[in-house]
């Protein structure tokens, strides 16, 4: 049970794990050498070894118009927390957590129309995106005080309660599942594809700068057209 052993198990008897749980493999295997073993022998304390952080990939524009036409189509309720869901999470990039604590008077409506939301439990500035701001200013103002996204439930956030909607509400048609991830990834990608700039969308998602480079990929390259008239600017 030494250290190396264990760092050799995991390195070269796990390649067919995901990297989040060969680390908890080894974890546990820690774990289980710290209870055995003497803490007299003076042994140094071992790397620590992280899995590289996973980002959802975002839905392509042709499936996230489809699912907000099918969440158009449902009926009541269903129909109801279905546009939430989707308004919360790819409308204000709220995360998981985020979208089922949101409240009603979370919402405020500007005299402009620009709907701002602050975030539960977070310091920063939400506002949704344009397509989303006449539902969201509805759903609030007939949530008032309780959830927007199933205002009806009285947890604050039950446990698995997103996945539980989702895998009782399948999009037909071939669509793929609705995934608050995948909503948030495509209001991100879509704030960097407007050339938006980064640490103002950094700060919007809760994230830091850097950590917006694990969704540059999923941004489309300018064309030559579009790229001189970023790069001209304004005419003084």
């Amino acid at each position: 049970m030494r250290h190396e052993t264990i760092d050799a198990f995991v390195l070269t008897g796990c390649t067919d794990l995901a990297p989040r749980s060969a680390q908890t493999y080894r974890a546990w295997l820690r774990h289980m050498r710290a209870t055995l073993a003497w803490l007299e022998r003076g042994e140094q304390q071992p790397p620590p070894m992280k899995a590289p952080a996973g980002v959802s990939a975002p839905y392509s524009p042709g499936h996230l118009a489809a699912l907000r036409a099918w969440a158009e189509q449902l009926t009541g309720q269903t129909r109801a927390d279905a546009l939430t869901f989707m308004a919360l999470a790819g409308g204000c990039g709220l995360s998981p957590g985020e979208l089922a604590a949101a409240r009603g008077h979370h919402l405020r409506r500007l005299p402009s129309g620009a709907v701002v939301i602050a975030v539960p439990a977070a310091d920063r500035l939400v506002v949704a995106r344009a397509a989303w701001e006449q539902h969201l200013a509805e759903a609030a103002q007939t949530a008032g005080e309780a959830f927007l996204f199933r205002p009806h439930r009285t947890t604050p956030a039950a446990k698995n309660l997103l996945n539980a909607w989702t895998a009782r509400h399948r999009p037909t048609g071939g669509l793929p599942a609705l995934s608050a991830r995948r909503l948030r990834a495509c209001w991100i990608v879509d704030l960097l594809s407007a050339r938006i700039d980064a640490g103002l969308v950094a700060a919007a998602a809760g994230l830091s700068p850097s950590a917006l480079a694990r969704y540059q990929h999923f941004v489309p390259a300018l064309d030559e057209q579009a790229a001189i008239a970023l790069l001209r600017g304004q005419a003084q």
